[in-house]
């Protein structure tokens, strides 16, 4: 018997590791792949691996579920996210099958939810390598030094909406050595025009999802904000916390390497 306690407090009991999974995240899908067990049904939006995406049995978006599909699936987990999964689609799932709960917003807390979903699947060793090697790069990391650089992190545009504390890519950020402009706030806040001229951070990065920010926004905002660093950045590499860590510091030091270099042009 194998026993899990989500990181909602829930407990799910298998009487064997999951073989046949539907992951309805796209950071807890590529993780699957990686520790092995590929997932009998995924969303459209779990694009990692990209080579096999095409062939995978795709069971609605993130909060858009097609519960007939995962029923006629008959899985043996479900693994889902707080902030990702619509609460109601849960809990309906719940009524019918084992479904294990994440809610990431720390790298601890990710490390957490690797090593959860190893146990849940017969993959421990391999999941706790995994985390070792994540602490390890992190641990490489580069940060500048003090002051520590003010950002903004967009999410979406028209409106704005920004990134604040009690998230993982607030944890990110403050991992790789910047301060976010927007800690006193939380979660995913609106933000105008206005306000981010009167914050003046020293950096304002654009993500690429979930809105896909391009050079016509960057060029756009550094208009309007002289005094602020335009960045576009990889959304992946700040908000994906599964088995993607891996690639997330070498990431942070050449964003880090590249504006500092664009810093010294100027």
């Amino acid at each position: 018997m194998i026993s899990v306690t989500d990181q909602m407090g829930n407990t799910v009991s298998l009487e064997q590791p999951a073989k046949r999974i539907v992951s309805l995240v796209p950071s807890q899908t590529e993780l699957l792949y990686y520790l092995g067990v590929a997932p009998i049904g995924q969303t459209v939006f779990c694009i990692h691996p990209k080579d096999q995406f095409a062939s995978a049995n795709k069971i609605g978006g993130t909060k858009k579920l097609q519960l007939d599909k995962i029923r006629a699936l008959q899985p043996d987990l479900i693994i889902g996210n707080k902030e990702e999964n619509v609460e109601a689609q849960i809990e309906e799932l719940k009524r019918e099958f084992s479904v294990w709960m994440s809610d990431v917003n720390t790298l601890d807390e990710a490390y957490e939810m690797i090593d959860c979903v190893g146990q849940l699947i017969g993959k421990t060793d391999t999941s706790k390598q995994l985390v070792n090697s994540i602490q390890g790069a992190f641990n490489r990391l580069i940060t500048s030094n003090s002051p520590k650089p003010s950002v903004v992190y967009l999410i979406w545009n028209d409106p704005y909406f920004g990134v604040a504390s009690n998230t993982f890519i607030n944890d990110i950020l403050h991992k790789a050595g910047y301060i976010n402009a927007l800690h006193h706030l939380d979660r995913y806040p609106k933000l105008s025009l206005q306000s981010l001229k009167e914050m003046q951070p020293d950096f304002l990065f654009l993500s690429s999802e979930p809105f896909p920010f391009n050079v016509d926004h960057l060029a756009s905002l550094q208009r309007q904000l002289p005094q602020t660093k335009v960045v576009l950045v990889d959304g992946e590499m700040f908000s994906w916390y599964g088995n993607r860590l891996l690639q997330t510091p070498a990431y942070l030091n050449q964003l880090f390497s590249d504006i500092r270099g664009d810093e010294s042009k100027s």
